[in-house]
């Protein structure tokens, strides 16, 4: 903290002596008159105040009262100051409580703790204290309470200036990117405040936001208020968007890690070769392990209460949070250089926790009831875990244990005698098994003892099953109390690819296993040597192989991992990550980075594709009951000139740069909006005069399948989006919870409108490519090789395996096994063809 002069957080005028209120609503309205004269706080400050006295204890003893406003109107706080009412006759302030000091605390939580600090010293002083009841002299309790305050923070309805946001982050607002908002808003003197619905959120308070429960595609609105509230708006929208494409980069890339066992996954997991008594829980980190049960030791401590003087208790809580945040400060460089920054930023993010205004507080207010420092801090965090976990999303009930992992870390800074957890004296091949494993202890567990983890609780969005997927060790989550009873040492198989834990095999099946084991290191390290080979079946068939990404700086992965372009740049990325619609000019340099950082290779930029479950709130769309099937992709663009014209120039605008790109159009489902788009095209294009380009069409409904001969003559080429396709073709919502498993790409019915569509665009001599889903999946790329698809796009962690599934067959043999799939009545014979392979490799 820094130093402020006693007259400038309690100037003169801010004290009233021998004040003579009725009652306690009325010192409150006298004492927030003054802060409200003095310029401290808006006037409905005072409402604030009140509320708090409705749901919390302000009584602090000894005659002394310190109300206070609600977290959630802090920004009705200009600046930090404190009013004092001197009550000589003394007022009631709840029954049996005389107050005759009103202390009104305008201030943010690290002045909270000060002003505590100073007011338990006075409470101790009992003569200080008679002395100031009577004293005529001002000064005397400008002296006493002088503090030194922290910057202003904000929250309540809307501020005057602000913009609107949809949330792109694929997990949401998560801890991560929440501790990165919360650091920007506390740079500014601006009250800044976040708006979900109707709930509002501080956007320094990263526990506040938090609670918002935020989800993708949730609106939000960031008002702010204050000298500098353009400037704080601006610099916290450019971090929030600035944040999406990391969040949607780490989301794909964890993408490989399913929360539950696919069909597909399931095939490909280790199966004993003898009956074994196994149990089961949820997929959280990939892999196969043979190792020893090791029991976590999960004793909790009982926290001790031991009351101490307030002023020595707030100052030993003050320097616990100090020593935290300094050893999560070396974590964070330690977990940096181990595994890398993104898996670092975690324990960022549990360092921003410790600045939480709401837990300070209610730590403080416990140690005011006369509790122990370690029980109160104890208390705190587990009411304030209780009410995270509480709000029903599994992605925030892992910041739940977020909170208790950073809790322990300050009871041990409190009392060395209360650190908990330890994982020394590990055996070789450790299956480590317990409730739940915190971050911490994640991030520092020994790969070369650990072999796997199994916790009966958590779930695959936690920290804990990121941190392992880093790690390499396989991870399942959710085995339940089962789990516990466990007997230690004892021998078992872990697979983190179904979520399985094999129980006290025997020698054939664990040789069986680590033959297994080998086999995958093998295959591995194979394919990471032959990413950058193309995909040529061994008797000379090529099949291109592109990335699905959004921005230049995804583009290094996708080349180091093989691509060999970019079969699909989604534009929509653009206008999800901003309040306003971007113009030309941000398109053409985005488009323009995207095709320096690919460095002349093929580069297919999709046309904006909003709707369905793509919603733009900047944009005013008009709400649909069944967006699905309304105005989204081409028909969109057709409808709104303002959108599609500043689109092709700056696509066209780029193409005369010498970029080598193709456009393609979205949901397309008539030739006539084909020739709309093409002489749209035309148009833009000779006006600017750029060369020509490839202009191509998503295959998405069955109607363009099955129009692919007569929609071919129009375009360049087609890319079917198989995910849509699906969806269409077998009408499952795929965000559909229930039906969601049901939508295989790999139903006999898709495939049958892929060759559709194969067929009708050679009658025109067109290639096909495919970027949804199954041009990822081995087994998909090889069927759909089959069936004459002539590029494939995926997320660039799926390009080694398929390369290496293409590369190690024969044309000949691709389309035989397409053939078969189109003949099969169910997507379950369809995934059977495969099985003879999986068998052969195991």
């Amino acid at each position: 903290m820094s130093s402020i002069d006693a007259a400038e957080l309690v100037p003169l005028e801010l004290v009233r002596l021998d004040a003579r209120p009725a009652s306690k609503e009325a010192a409150i309205h006298e004492a927030v008159a003054l802060l409200v004269a003095a310029g401290s706080v808006n006037p409905g400050f005072e409402k604030s105040v009140l509320r708090r006295e409705a749901v919390s204890e302000t009584y602090l003893g000894k005659g002394v009262a310190i109300p206070h406003g609600m977290v959630e109107d802090r920004g009705m706080i200009r600046k930090t100051a404190i009013a004092i009412l001197q009550v000589r006759g003394g007022v009631e302030w709840n029954p049996g409580q005389i107050a005759r000091f009103v202390v009104v605390i305008a201030a943010t939580s690290e002045a909270h703790i000060g002003v505590l600090r100073r007011l338990t010293r006075l409470i101790q002083d009992e003569a200080r204290l008679a002395q100031l009841a009577v004293t005529d002299d001002p000064r005397d309790l400008v002296a006493a309470l002088s503090e030194d305050p922290a910057p202003p923070t904000a929250p309540a309805g809307d501020f005057a200036q602000g913009f609107d946001w949809v949330l792109d982050y694929p997990s949401g607002l998560h801890a991560r990117p929440a501790a990165r908002w919360a650091d920007t808003a506390k740079g500014f003197g601006a009250a800044l405040r976040v708006r979900k619905g109707t709930e509002t959120a501080d956007a320094r308070n990263l526990i506040g936001l938090l609670q918002l429960g935020v989800a993708a595609g949730d609106s939000l609105h960031v008002s702010a208020e204050g000298p500098d509230a353009g400037a704080a708006l601006a610099a916290l929208r450019a971090v929030m968007t600035g944040l999406s494409a990391g969040e949607k980069a780490q989301a794909a890339m964890a993408a490989a890690q399913p929360a539950a066992p696919s069909p597909a996954l399931s095939a490909h997991g280790w199966t004993p070769r003898e009956p074994l008594q196994s149990l089961d829980g949820v997929a959280a980190a990939p892999g196969l392990a043979v190792g020893i049960l090791h029991r976590l030791a999960e004793a909790e401590p009982q926290i001790p209460d031991r009351p101490v003087p307030l002023t020595e208790a707030a100052a030993k809580l003050h320097d616990a949070l100090s020593r935290t945040r300094l050893q999560l400060k070396a974590v964070a460089d330690e977990t940096g250089r181990r595994l890398g920054a993104a898996d670092a930023a975690i324990f960022t993010a549990h360092a921003a926790l410790l600045d939480d205004t709401d837990l300070i507080g209610l730590a403080a207010r416990r140690m005011v009831e006369g509790h122990g420092v370690a029980w109160s801090w104890h208390q705190a965090v587990e009411e304030t875990a209780a009410r995270i976990a509480g709000l029903g999303n599994a992605v925030l009930a892992g910041r739940a244990a977020d909170l208790r992992d950073v809790g322990r870390r300050v009871l041990a800074q409190i009392d060395p005698q209360l650190r908990t957890g330890g994982l020394g004296d590990l055996p070789d091949g450790a299956i480590l098994i317990g409730t739940d494993l915190a971050p911490s202890d994640t991030a520092g567990l020994d790969t070369a003892k650990v072999a796997g983890l199994a916790t009966a609780l958590g779930a695959p969005t936690s920290h804990t099953a990121i941190l392992a997927r880093t790690l390499g060790l396989p991870a399942m989550v959710g085995g339940g109390a089962g789990l516990l009873a466990l007997p230690e040492g004892m021998t078992a198989i872990i697979d983190g690819n179904t979520g399985r834990l094999w129980l006290d095999p025997g020698a054939e099946d664990i040789a069986a296993a680590r033959a297994f084991i080998a086999e995958e290191e093998t295959r591995r390290a194979r394919e990471a040597e032959a990413r950058a080979l193309p995909a040529r079946t061994r008797d000379g068939h090529q099949v291109s192989i592109g990335a699905n990404i959004n921005t230049a700086d995804q583009a290094g992965f996708a080349i180091a991992q093989g691509a060999e372009g970019v079969g699909l740049m989604r534009t929509e990325f653009l206008f999800l990550e901003r309040g306003d619609t971007p113009d030309q000019a941000a398109q053409a340099a985005a488009y323009g980075a995207m095709a320096r950082a690919m460095e002349g290779r093929p580069l297919i930029i999709r046309a904006l594709d909003i709707g369905g479950d793509k919603q733009v709130a900047h944009l005013d769309l008009p709400k649909e009951d069944n967006p699905f099937l309304g105005v989204r992709g081409a028909r969109l663009l057709l409808r709104r000139p303002d959108l599609l014209e500043p689109q092709l120039r700056a696509l066209y605008a780029t193409a005369k740069t010498g970029a080598k790109l193709s456009i393609m159009f979205p949901m397309i489902t008539s030739l006539a909006e084909v020739e709309a788009l093409r002489a749209a095209c035309e148009r833009v294009r000779t006006e600017i005069g750029a060369p020509p380009v490839e202009i191509g069409i998503m295959i998405e409904v069955p109607a363009a399948a099955l129009m692919a001969a007569t929609l071919a003559r129009h375009v360049d080429f087609f890319s079917i989006g198989t995910n849509d396709l699906t969806q269409y073709t077998l009408a499952i919502d795929r965000q559909n919870p229930v039906l969601a498993p049901e939508a295989d790409s790999l139903h006999p019915a898709v495939l049958r409108l892929i060759r559709a569509t194969v067929e009708g665009a050679a009658v025109h001599g067109r290639w096909v490519g495919v970027c949804g889903g199954i041009a990822g999946d081995p087994f998909g790329a090889a069927l759909l090789a089959g069936l004459g698809v002539d590029e494939l796009s995926m997320t660039p962690r799926d390009i080694p395996a398929v390369k290496a599934r293409l590369r190690d067959g024969e044309l000949a043999e691709l389309k035989d096994l397409a053939a078969r799939a189109l003949d099969c009545d169910s997507t379950a014979e369809v995934r059977a063809l495969d099985r003879p392979r999986i068998e052969a490799a195991a």
